[in-house]
C-alpha cells in the first residue's frame, strides 16, 4: 500500500483504533468478561400494506422508504387474503369490538405482504410506519404523511420479533428469499 503524506495520518489512526479494539476484546476474553454481541443485522419484520394503501397507489412509496433506510427486501406478494387467514393474523384482537369491521375492511381488497431484514428491523420498521393513530404520527413517517384515521392507517408492522416470525410464517409458508445484499457493506460496520 502506497501512503502519501495526506493519507498516512488517516491510515495510522485507523490502524491504531483497530489495534486498540482488538486488544480490548482480548482483555475482556482473558478476564472471562462477556463479549458485547454483534448487532443482529438479520432481524426480520413483517410489513403489510393494507387495502387503503394499495388502492391509493402508494405501495411504491412505502417500499421505497424501507429500501432507502437500508433494509433488505426478502419477500413480497400481492394477496387478497381470506377471512379465515385474516382472523388468524388478527387473532389477538378477536375480543375487541372493532374486530368484525377490521376483518371486513382487510378483506375488501388486496394487500401487499412484505418481509424486511436488517438491524433492529422490528423496532425501526414501526418507527418508519409511525404510531397506530396517524394523527399522533410524526411528519415523515408513513402514517404521518399518508393517513388520518386509525381504521385506515395504511400499514401493519410487526410489534415484536416473536410476532414477526409468526406473521412471516403465516403469510409466507413457502419461505423467503435469501441473497447477498451488496449494499450491506456500505450500511453496517
Amino acid at each position: 500500500m502506497l501512503l502519501t503524506s495526506g493519507s498516512a495520518p488517516k491510515f495510522y489512526k485507523t490502524f491504531f483504533v483497530a489495534l486498540l479494539a482488538s486488544f480490548t476484546l482480548f482483555l475482556r476474553l482473558s478476564k472471562g468478561l462477556e463479549v458485547p454481541a454483534m448487532p443482529n443485522n438479520a432481524e426480520r419484520t413483517f410489513i403489510m400494506i393494507k387495502p387503503d394503501g394499495v388502492q391509493r397507489g402508494i405501495v411504491g412509496e412505502i417500499i421505497k422508504r424501507f429500501e432507502q433506510r437500508g433494509f433488505k427486501l426478502i419477500a413480497l406478494k400481492l394477496v387478497h387474503a381470506s377471512v379465515p387467514h385474516l382472523e388468524k393474523h388478527y387473532e389477538d384482537l378477536k375480543d375487541k369490538p372493532f374486530f368484525p369491521g377490521l376483518i371486513k375492511y382487510m378483506n375488501a381488497g388486496p394487500v401487499v405482504a412484505t418481509v424486511w431484514e436488517g438491524l433492529d428491523a422490528v423496532k425501526t420498521g414501526r418507527t418508519i410506519l409511525g404510531t397506530t393513530n396517524p394523527l399522533a404520527s410524526a411528519p415523515g413517517t408513513i402514517r404521518g404523511d399518508f393517513a388520518l384515521a386509525v381504521g385506515r392507517n395504511v400499514c401493519h408492522g410487526s410489534d415484536s420479533i416473536e410476532n414477526a416470525e409468526k406473521e412471516i410464517t403465516l403469510w409466507f409458508p413457502e419461505g423467503v428469499v435469501q441473497y447477498t445484499d451488496v449494499k450491506a457493506q456500505w450500511i453496517f460496520e
